[in-house]
């Protein structure tokens, strides 16, 4: 199937180019999407502004699927009708939309009486009867359509949520803000019906008390509304800041970085999704949303909803002032705010969903969700822990034991992560020693257990080994270069995959393994990660007092007889999760422990250190434990954030 989409694309000052600019090279990963010309379907996102002419034009000429981001275009109806001076058209669509009650309100915009912004006439009728599906990203679009006459498919379909990658402290810097401020924040064009004086006077009966509260307003003011006379008057001067309009999109993401809340406000509204309030959420801030139109639909553990009635300035400073005097509070409601954007509104999984759509409005058939990306988890069955002396008995030398001794924490937990299996399940430790392979099969139930480690690629070096209660264990090691060489087993041969200890030792194409640790693992396959965490306690306190944060970045002596290379690079828990979503898993576990040795309470400063700043305590630990469940193919080869 091919999709013809069309939409204005960056450089255009539209927040609905930069979505389809994200939305188009998702969509291709799932089917043939090219700008405009012929397709099987073709798709138009809609927009209440000049910059979607071209494509309102396009979809009355070819109908197709619209994409509705607000439920009124009568600015765009405006744009086309009286700036090109032609009053008798905008008085025909007018009536056509609403009858002689829209008409007689367009006569009175003629004779300059009022102005063409009426939630009365949407101006959805035309487009809507020439079109052959609607997608919205709220049931309350979805509802104005239909009250406009339209009687065909229809897709809520989520709008999706840019996580960015962003300097927060920086932008805290720039603004001069001390590491105690609580930062208040409303981006966009500074119009009347985002609240902007309502939330300025709620503002003021926070600041009377909190000097630590302090608030910006990111974008061009409003002629209808002095926003530095409302500020002068209020005697907020030295509490708020008007920074004016932000063009670029790194500046504006990073001042919404540094806010600790943000006010996505507005009344009234015509169901319009906010591109900047899902960077927000996607961001992990606290997020204050009008209960009203689309963004009532928003879920209550995702942001806090302030009533648009006598009792809402009341309501904004009670929540404004929790927030400023309980930041934990406002650290919990974002990082349960960025989960749900994570799992709700990623772009794959809304590519998906425009592709299933588009496909049923082709084949006339009726429209089902497509599932989630992930794959169904089988409750595994619960089995007790692999007993600490069970895992010491392995240990046939010195040398081993005292290795097992000191990362008995790790084993302990990396087998309490692992799925189980059973008979017909094979799974593969990379880079075995033998310490805690025996447990796969006895303790975890594996039905074949293999090894596998550096070396000339088609060796097998097999392996013995008797506990010390007698009991035998027998093991193939394959050799091979992990990073360079097809591992060699077929596809979906195994169940799990181990790959513990190994990544940080990898030199030159981490992904060249996952993109094989995919390969060989049956859909739904599991791989388990663990790694020495490079943003734990222990190496944030090191690299503040002058230490290489990394666990083992010593280079060896030429002469050293070393079982274990160095570190070639150490990860932070959010690279494992993006590690595995590129390599096509969903992350079903994330997690930090103990690594090497016990936690250390004299490490405590650092958290004092990360909560003054309010910088994330979570994911701390020594060592970083994961689980990832295959979803599909691989999502990309070379990610930017790891290759250059």
């Amino acid at each position: 199937m091919r999709i013809a989409l069309c939409s204005p694309l960056p450089p255009a000052a539209s927040g609905i180019a930069d979505y389809s600019a994200t939305l188009l090279p998702a969509m291709r990963a799932h089917a043939n999407v090219e700008m405009g010309g012929p397709g099987d379907i073709a798709l138009y996102q809609i927009g209440n502004n000049p910059d979607h002419i071209n494509a309102y034009e396009a979809a009355l000429a070819e109908p197709g699927i619209v994409v509705l981001h607000e439920a009124n275009l009568h600015h765009l109806i405006a744009a086309l009708t009286i700036k090109r001076n032609d009053w008798d058209a905008y008085l025909r669509e007018c009536e056509f939309d609403g009858g002689p009650e829209a008409l007689a309100f367009a006569r009175r915009v003629r004779a300059l009486e009022m102005g063409p912004d009426y939630d009365g006439v949407p101006m959805l009728r035309r487009l809507l009867s020439r079109t052959r599906g609607v997608i919205a990203h709220s049931d309350f679009v979805i509802e104005r359509a239909r009250a406009a006459g339209f009687t065909g498919p229809a897709a809520k379909i989520p709008h999706g949520a840019w996580i960015p990658d962003v300097d927060r402290m920086a932008y805290r810097a720039r603004l001069g803000l001390e590491h105690n401020d609580v930062l208040v924040g409303t981006f966009g064009h500074l119009k009347p019906y985002k609240r902007i004086a309502e939330s300025l006077r709620a503002f003021k009966r926070v600041s009377r008390n909190e000097p630590r509260a302090k608030m910006i307003l990111a974008g061009e003011p409003h002629p209808e509304l002095n926003v530095e006379h409302l500020i002068e008057t209020m005697g907020l001067r030295g509490a708020v800041r008007v920074l004016g309009r932000v063009d670029d999109i790194n500046d504006f993401t990073g001042y919404l970085a540094a806010c600790d809340v943000v006010l996505n406000l507005r009344y009234p509204t015509v169901g319009e999704t906010s591109g900047t309030l899902l960077r927000a959420l996607g961001l992990g801030k606290a997020v204050l949303v009008s209960d009203v139109g689309a963004f009532g639909e928003f879920p209550e553990e995702a942001c806090l909803k302030v009533p648009v009635s006598h009792q809402e300035e009341h309501v904004l400073s009670e929540y404004l002032q929790l927030l400023v005097q309980r930041r934990d509070l406002g650290h919990a409601l974002g990082e349960r705010a960025r989960e749900w954007v994570r799992a709700e509104c990623n772009w794959d999984r809304v590519a998906r969903m425009y592709v299933s759509f588009c496909r049923s409005v082709v084949e006339s058939k009726p429209w089902t969700p497509p599932p989630e990306s992930e794959p169904a988890v089988t409750e595994a069955p619960c089995l007790p822990p692999v007993e600490t002396g069970y895992i010491k008995s392995w240990s046939v030398t010195p040398q081993d034991q005292q290795y097992v001794e000191t990362h008995l924490t790790r084993f302990e937990k990396t087998l309490a992560i692992t799925p189980p299996g059973g008979p017909g399940d094979r799974v593969l430790e990379m880079g075995a020693y033998l310490q805690i392979t025996p447990a796969l099969k006895t303790r975890l139930g594996y039905g074949e257990v293999r090894g596998c480690y550096y070396g000339p690629a088609g060796g097998i070096d097999p392996k013995r080994r008797t506990s010390a209660s007698g009991e035998e264990f027998a093991c193939d090691v394959d050799l091979f270069d992990a990073e360079k060489d097809r591992f060699p087993y077929e596809d979906g041969y195994f169940s799990t995959v181990l790959c513990c200890e190994l990544l940080e030792h990898l030199p030159s194409d981490p992904m060249f393994m996952m993109v094989e640790i995919n390969r060989i693992l049956k859909d739904g396959g599991h791989v388990v990660i663990t790694t020495p965490n490079i943003s734990s306690h222990r190496a944030i306190a090191a690299i503040l007092q002058g230490y290489h944060p990394g666990f083992f970045p010593a280079y060896l002596k030429p002469e050293a007889e070393a079982n274990d290379a160095r570190h070639n690079r150490e990860y932070t828990p959010r690279e494992i999760y993006l590690l595995l979503h590129d390599a096509g898993f969903t992350v079903t576990l994330l997690d930090t422990g103990p690594f090497r040795d016990l936690p250390k309470p004299e490490l405590l400063w650092v958290e004092d250190v990360l909560e003054r700043y309010g910088l994330p305590k979570d994911l701390r630990g020594d060592g970083i434990y994961a689980v990832g469940q295959k979803a599909g193919p691989v999502r990309h080869r070379y990610p930017s954030w790891l290759y250059d």
